[in-house]
């Protein structure tokens, strides 16, 4: 056989089950791909089929090591298993591997280790920093043979028959009905192939057969009848995740980054990136459930789609520098330069930036954020003597009320609609925060500086009256028989058109209103042109909106994601008690849930550590990475309330040896040490380990957003929602393990959870 043309594949499952390998041996696993596609027949690799199996083949990887692979054709080779060579031949009739009938894809099921350990596994010793809890005393016995009852299986209710045709791998039918702990269940799913998994836990979660039908199966059952014997024709089926290239096997074998998750199209996920939309649509989702991925791939199925050109009709953009960096890296990755090359990627601000300078090159202000717009209002209502208001309800109230509706008189703002704002004010009241919002407007003028909701509604306003003119041109061409008006062409430069032809905007839950009235104004409305992701139980700035309002109706194309790539099981539970009982909109004027949000993924709890002071919390917490050992402290952040304690924490580490660097606007500052900020600085970012560090009643939430609860109760609960949020944002980007620290009284966010465990004392 010559081995030029020799394709081989990795497995999904086996890439899980090589990270748990010795570094040695995933460098000699890489070394053996070379080797096996430039000659299998080679003597070293040792390749032969295993007994009494068609299609299962071992091949030499080192002294040590054996890897298991599918002959799918006589070049093409699938890996599906990599086991030390004492485990290969031992139980050979154990090993299963078919083509699921549901979804058409390849399935591998090592049934002896499922049996090992799932069923029968070895009871671990507690770990030392694990809560007690004290035994309940035992019930009186009933007679005095009285035996404990057997365990109910956990899915007696249903047959063997329903539990295939939910798509639950026949192999494993036994194994599921002898399960009957939820211990024994995550086991089964670390094993299991997806589907079987994602349909075992749907079940386990309390989800109705139908629903799991329609909501789990449905979505990634093959579209044509599946032939069972067929493996050549299965592995090209996006149910069978495969890794082939070099690049994408070195980072499976490294296991230092969650690149794997971060590129996986679940086929649930695949059918709203190449789906034919009438108009603006959104997808939402949980943390974790490739909300971003679909938009990237989402960004390239409309390249593919275009004619060719030079051109940049495809806008990606989010709502800062830092992931729209992020998103550039990553795209690169998907579709490489030629993909780049026919997308503008471009943070939200940076765009509306850009286009209120392109129209007024003269307009050089130094542009101030948020923190320092509220600065200046108080220094104004200082110099006034004014004490009747709030520094921060004004500026939100000339962000979201009057340059939100685009107020340009008085007139104007008396009936400007308030929905949402809380507090009431009377017409008198409104002539005077009028009279104080032109001051304020004079005042920055006068200093030479302008806000980011200045640029971007001052960018709306320029885009809504370019689409008004294109528009114009439209309807003349129109009313002339489709013929160009030479004269309205040339006296509108000849090239007006729309900016972009497609608009993909990932984290749209962070837009301002202005945002979005300058995106619907850049493309036309016609179908596919705008695709939103995001997420509001994740929104960390006051931005909200109904995007019916601003011309953007999504009614009837929204689709949302449940399943979670990132955050295991354990860790999901919290961050959704974090989120109590808060009701969260839908941008578009409904209520949304996580309702079904849920993990394949299995972990430890997330840990509770009180501390008496500050001082001590940072000693502890120096303490537990330095017991991590080899952690890649790049792996490992640490999430506080403020700045200084984002500094104070890097400078205890650093007194211990422990390189740390603190993530800024722009992200982290370097590449190696333990990543440090605040909880808004995480947005869109993901750890092995996460810390989250002084969740203490007064930081989270800030005391003086408790000031507000009798002062003006609508604000004081959009303000704890955003804390919430930022909380829950910090809490899911963990994907191994979750530490929770705090000094003094503890968050009230935290409640269910102490409720639930009480911390351990350090």
């Amino acid at each position: 056989m010559t081995g030029k043309n020799v394709t081989l594949r990795l497995l999904d499952k086996a890439d899980r089950e090589i990270l748990k390998l010795p570094r040695p041996v995933k460098g000699a696993i890489y070394d053996f791909q070379h080797k096996f596609k430039t000659n299998p027949d080679s003597a070293g690799l040792r390749l032969k089929q295993l007994q009494g199996h068609d299609k299962l083949h071992s091949a030499r990887v080192n002294d040590e090591y054996r890897a298991l692979l599918l002959r799918l054709a006589d070049d093409d080779w699938l890996i599906v298993s990599v086991k030390h060579r004492k485990d290969v031949y031992a139980h050979l009739d154990r090993l299963t591997y078919s083509v699921n009938r549901v979804t058409g894809g390849i399935e591998y099921v090592d049934l002896q280790v499922v049996q090992e350990e799932v069923l029968a596994p070895a009871v671990p010793p507690a770990p030392e920093h694990a809560p007690r809890v004290e035994p309940e005393p035992a019930a009186p016995a009933a007679g005095p043979a009285a035996e404990p009852a057997a365990a109910e299986p956990l899915f007696a209710q249903w047959s063997e028959q329903e539990l295939t045709d939910l798509g639950v791998a026949p192999s494993l039918v036994p194994v599921v009905a002898a399960l009957t702990t939820e211990d024994q269940l995550l086991g089964l799913v670390e094993y299991a192939p997806q589907l079987t998994g994602e349909v075992l836990l749907a079940l386990y979660d309390g989800k109705a057969y139908d629903d799991v039908l329609d909501q789990v199966t449905t979505p990634v059952t093959a579209p044509e009848p599946v032939d069972t014997e067929d493996f050549r024709a299965a592995v090209e089926r996006p149910a069978t995740i495969v890794t082939t290239t070099d690049d994408a096997l070195r980072e499976a074998l490294e296991g230092e980054d969650f690149g794997r998750w971060k590129v996986f199209l679940h086929p649930t996920q695949a059918k709203l990136v190449t789906r034919d939309y009438s108009g603006p649509a959104r997808v939402g989702g949980g943390p974790g459930t490739g909300k971003t991925i679909v938009a990237l791939h989402r960004v390239r199925h409309l390249v593919e789609r275009l004619p060719a050109g030079r051109t940049k009709p495809v806008l990606l953009t989010t709502y800062n520098k830092n992931l729209a960096a992020d998103l550039r890296s990553r795209l690169l990755a998907l579709g490489g330069e030629a993909l780049l090359s026919r997308v503008e990627i471009s943070h939200v601000d940076q765009l509306a930036l850009r286009t209120v300078r392109e129209a007024e090159p003269g307009n050089r202000k130094r542009i101030v954020d948020e923190a320092q717009a509220v600065r200046e209002w108080r220094s104004l209502l200082d110099e006034l003597g004014e004490d009747g208001w709030d520094a921060e309800f004004l500026h939100d109230e000339w962000t979201q009320v009057i340059l939100g509706q685009a107020v340009t008189s008085r007139t104007d703002y008396f009936r400007a609609r308030r929905a949402g704002r809380g507090r009431t004010v009377t017409r008198a009241e409104r002539a005077g925060i009028w009279q104080l919002a032109e001051r304020f407007v004079q005042r920055l003028d006068r200093i030479g500086v302008q806000t980011w909701d200045q640029i971007a509604e001052r960018a709306a306003q320029l885009e809504a009256g370019r689409a008004r003119r294109i528009q114009d041109i439209d309807r003349r061409r129109e009313e002339a028989g489709g013929l160009d008006n030479v004269h309205v062409a040339d006296g509108s430069g000849g090239w007006l058109r729309y900016r972009y032809r497609h608009i993909v905007v990932d984290e749209a839950q962070d837009l301002r209103p202005a945002h979005w009235k300058m995106l619907r104004a850049m493309t036309a409305p016609d179908r596919n042109d705008l695709f939103l992701v995001g997420d509001t139980h994740q929104r960390i700035y006051k931005n909200q909106v109904t995007l019916g309002s601003l011309g953007i109706n999504i009614r009837g194309r929204s689709s949302k994601l449940s399943l979670s790539y990132r955050t295991t099981r354990q860790i999901l539970r919290s961050a959704l008690n974090v989120l109590g009982d808060e009701t969260y909109d839908d941008l578009d004027g409904s209520a949304e849930t996580l309702a079904g949000y849920r993990s394949v993924l299995s972990g430890g709890v997330p840990d509770l550590h009180r501390l008496p002071d500050w001082a001590d919390e940072r000693e502890a917490i120096t303490a537990l990475i330095e017991s991590w050992g080899q952690v890649p402290h790049e792996q490992i952040a640490i999430a506080v309330p403020t700045n200084d304690m984002a500094r104070e924490v890097a400078y205890t580490l650093r007194q211990h040896g422990i390189m740390a660097q603190e993530i800024g606007p722009d992200g982290p500052v370097g590449d190696s040490g333990v990543h440090i900020g605040t909880m808004f600085r995480f947005k869109g970012l993901e750890y092995q380990r996460m810390i989250i560090a002084a969740v203490t009643d007064g930081l989270v939430p800030r005391a003086d957003i408790q000031r507000l609860r009798t002062t003006d109760p609508a604000r004081h609960r959009r303000e704890m929602q955003r804390a919430r949020s930022l909380l829950f944002v910090a809490a899911t980007r963990a994907r191994d393990s979750l530490d929770v620290f705090w000094h003094g009284e503890p968050s009230p966010f935290l409640g269910e959870l102490l409720d639930d465990r009480p911390p351990a004392a350090a």
